[in-house]
């Protein structure tokens, strides 16, 4: 019962089969039909390095150019002895009347032997004030002093005076003015030199905030005094009962090295943070600082990761400058380089402290560190989850500022562009592992980083790492239509992209990259296709590499047939990955073509290029199809594209014979694709007389009517159109007919019609055209005759033929297309047929 349903479904003309294969959006098919289409091709594939390192195996001139290593050894020797002046490189001198004397070296066994005592006698305090601290307070007008401590313990004088303001992350007090060292208090600023981005981390000497406590004392008397002597004296209990016993008990440990203390000491390092950051002493501000790094320092020797993890985000959080700030990045890079490592990086404040290195410090003068620095974040964000953990973290965003900051080093000399282009290979690297994630997108344009990296292309288009990755960072965002936006409002990026593929033609990876990426930028903008056609050398260049690339690939070919199982000394080895690479060009460069002709002022001016249409004719020649499918089809789009300009100076027009010819071979292949951009360029190529002869003479016709049993209506919309252009000529119409033509073109009609008017209208003119002349009646028999006209009169009911569409997103489409296509031809088939058979 069911198989009897089923075969009364099929034959009646009423109810029409749906096609489990319809395209649902009317956009797609639409584009879909163009006579000029426009071509789709993967992107690139990047292999990651198999070891990370700063500068991979396929650096250009890693050693050259004496680019930093990524091997080295940091122990405790490497560091510098902390001292608890001030990090900027500036000694204050004694004074005269005073003697500094200097404790003894600090040893394991009492740690806290080396800290200079307090003097006991107030008087004495007084008389060390009347230099230097004097003079300040008399110009600033205070008339008394504050009172000095005279009983102060030993350990207290590990903490500062809990009064002083919280530092920031640059290391300035946050709210108060930064005095130079000759400024007095009230009175007119002096001039000083301009501090660095390094210095910036730096407290001010403590001269300053001696005179701005006093100042405060004076103007609130007691009462603030009273609040500060209560908050000194809570500091000391922390010193005292928290800090102590922490560094105490590691240095302790690290003198034992008993069984498990690694846990122990992470641990300890940790709580150790968690003081300091609750007293408030972070930074630079605890006054005998030096005694804490000296113990940190200490335990890198004990070459733990996980431990010198937490000692260098305790000495990043103590603000470590100069050398001590470059081991401290050697040391987080080195850790970095296992990727085993990467889950210590996720639940602490690492990444934030990187982050906070690259948006303060000086390039000029830490360039080194930054240059590990962003190294570290480079292999981090190799990891999934800590890609995502950058992103929010404004990772990008901080890149944007330093890349800024690196265009004006470039212009201070050779060796600050040569450290900017170190930071710059490791920079882009980490950019180029950002952009794939879908989050980085809108990060990407916000900060204006895609126009930032021309910038990047034109100062440094010498250094083919920096070149390469930033090509790596369009090829994978211009596929998306936001970022090809912002790129393409970039000014001069297409005469940039010509001219570095004119200045490294060689280089396959930039080369591929930057061909897909205008590819992208060419495959949904007309503006973009002008923009260009029009640069200085365009075509000639895309040329010129089509050729090279071309050659190269057929020499790698010829050596690769005449090699024998076992290589012949003297004769160059082809390796596959390169005959691949060559293919992979020529793949991405045709796609360029093809796009780019798809505007109706470039397309006739590209058709009439002999040069391009021969190359285009010479890959034919020289491929399979089973061996280059992909690059073969892409050059039957673009032939196409270019055939459809008719114009007597078309080369293609020129030639039509001898492509008709080259297209038997993807005709006669199985793949598919390759078959259908065939006829195609058949379809345009039939409207001369001489073609259609030539696929007659040569049975290419079987081929087209048998692709009208496919179940797709791309390909039997393609065949419908050649079998038009085929129907035109009188000893045609009874061979296609014979061929079986008109019975499979009413196939088409009721299986695909009531859901794609366009292709009913196409099978409604390759029907007219057969019909059409003496004793065409006779090619259809009665029943034939009378299941055709039954059909379409039941689609020529407006409101019976668009009931089939439920869409509603696609129903005034498929009107619109019902109301143009297929009605004019449809009344006049049925008008004709009617005729016929009255007669």
């Amino acid at each position: 019962m069911a198989s009897k349903e089923r075969k009364r479904d099929i034959a009646s003309p009423l109810v029409p089969r749906r096609n489990t294969l319809r395209k649902t959006s009317a956009e797609i098919v639409n584009e879909a039909r163009q006579s000029l289409r426009t071509v789709s091709t993967q992107r690139p594939f990047t292999p990651r390095d198999g070891v990370r390192q700063l500068f991979g195996k396929s650096s250009v001139h890693a050693d050259r150019d004496g680019r930093p290593s990524s091997t080295f050894s940091v122990h405790a020797k490497n560091f510098d002895a902390p001292e608890s002046r001030p990090g900027s490189g500036t000694r204050l001198s004694p004074l005269e009347h005073q003697k500094p004397k200097f404790p003894v070296p600090c040893n394991a066994e009492d740690l806290f032997k080396a800290c200079p005592k307090p003097p006991t006698d107030p008087l004495e305090a007084k008389r060390g004030l009347t230099g230097a601290r004097a003079r300040l307070l008399r110009a600033g007008s205070l008339s008394t002093l504050p009172p000095a401590n005279p009983h102060k313990d030993e350990k207290e004088t590990l903490c500062p005076d809990s009064g002083q303001k919280q530092l920031s992350a640059g290391g300035r007090d946050k709210g108060a003015p930064v005095r130079d060292r000759g400024e007095v208090p009230g009175g007119p600023r002096k001039p000083g030199p301009r501090r660095t981005a390094s210095e910036s981390r730096i407290k001010t000497p403590d001269v300053d905030s001696g005179v701005e406590a006093a100042e405060d004392r004076v103007g609130h008397k007691t009462e603030v005094g009273s609040d500060k002597r209560e908050e000194g004296a809570k500091s000391s209990s922390v010193c005292n009962n928290e800090i102590v016993p922490l560094l105490q008990e590691l240095e302790s440990m690290a003198a034992g090295r008993p069984e498990g203390s690694v846990d122990r000491l992470c641990d300890l390092c940790a709580r150790l943070h968690g003081v300091l950051a609750e007293a408030d002493v972070l930074g630079r501000r605890c006054k005998r600082r030096s005694g804490i790094l000296r113990t940190l320092f200490r335990l890198i020797d004990l070459n733990s990761d996980q431990l010198n993890l937490h000692i260098a985000e305790l000495c990043l959080a103590l603000c470590v400058s100069g050398n001590n700030l470059l081991n401290i990045c050697k040391l987080i890079f080195k850790i970095s380089q296992s990727e085993n490592n990467d889950i210590f990086f996720e639940n602490n404040s690492i990444i934030d402290s990187l982050l906070a290195v690259l948006s303060g410090e000086g390039v000029s003068a830490c360039g080194e560190a930054l240059l590990y620095c962003v190294g570290t974040l480079k292999f981090l964000s190799g990891n999934g989850s800590l890609l995502k953990l950058l992103l929010d973290k404004n990772c990008v965003g901080v890149s944007q500022q330093l890349i800024q900051r690196l265009h004006t080093l470039s212009a201070q000399g050779d060796t600050h562009f040569t450290t900017a282009g170190h930071i710059l290979v490791q920079l882009t690297a980490t950019l180029r592992n950002l952009a794939d994630h879908a989050d980085s997108r809108p990060l990407f344009i916000s900060c204006g980083v895609l126009s930032e990296l021309c910038t990047v292309l034109r100062l440094h288009s010498n250094d083919l790492d920096v070149c390469v990755n930033v090509s790596r960072i369009y090829s994978k965002l211009s596929s998306y239509s936001e970022c090809r936006l912002a790129l393409d409002q970039t000014p001069g990026c297409y005469k940039l992209f010509i001219e570095l593929l004119s200045k490294h033609h060689r280089k396959k990876d930039l080369v591929v990259r930057l061909l897909f990426t205008l590819g992208n930028l060419t495959s949904k903008s007309d503006e973009a296709r002008a923009l260009l056609f029009r640069c200085e050398g365009c075509v000639d260049t895309l040329l010129l590499l089509y050729d090279s690339y071309q050659r190269r690939d057929a020499s790698h070919a010829a050596h690769t047939l005449a090699e024998d199982d076992s290589p012949t000394p003297g004769k160059p080895h082809v390796s596959p990955g390169s005959v691949r690479g060559d293919e992979d060009v020529l793949v991405k460069l045709v796609r360029v073509l093809a796009n780019v002709c798809v505007h109706p002022a470039v397309g006739p001016a590209l058709a009439s290029n002999t040069a391009c249409t021969q190359l285009l004719m010479e890959t034919l020649e020289l491929r399979s199809v089973q061996e280059s499918e992909e690059l073969l089809v892409n050059v039957a789009v673009t032939i196409n594209n270019l055939s459809f300009y008719q114009e007597e100076t078309s080369a293609v027009t020129l030639s039509q014979l001898s492509v008709a010819k080259l297209m038997l071979k993807l005709v006669l292949s199985s793949s598919m694709d390759a078959t259908l951009e065939a006829v195609r360029v058949y379809g345009n190529l039939s409207q001369s007389k001489v073609i259609r002869d030539f696929i007659m003479q040569n049975k290419v016709y079987k081929f087209v009517v048998t692709l009208l049993d496919s179940k797709s209506p791309e390909v039997c919309f393609s065949a419908c159109g050649l079998l038009t252009n085929l129907a035109v000529d009188p000893p045609s119409k009874v061979t296609l007919t014979l061929e079986g033509a008109a019975v499979k073109l009413m196939d088409c009609l009721r299986d695909f019609g009531p859901w794609d008017w366009q292709l009913a209208g196409q099978v409604c003119k390759a029907l007219c055209n057969l019909t059409e002349g003496s004793g065409a009646e006779r090619l259809l028999d009665t029943q034939e005759t009378h299941t055709l006209l039954e059909t379409l009169e039941t689609y020529l009911d407006k409101e019976e033929a668009l009931q089939w569409t439920a869409e509603e997103d696609v129903r005034d489409f498929h009107k619109a297309f019902w109301e143009s296509e297929f009605l004019p031809v449809a009344q006049k088939l049925v008008t004709r047929i009617k005729c016929q058979t009255e007669t």
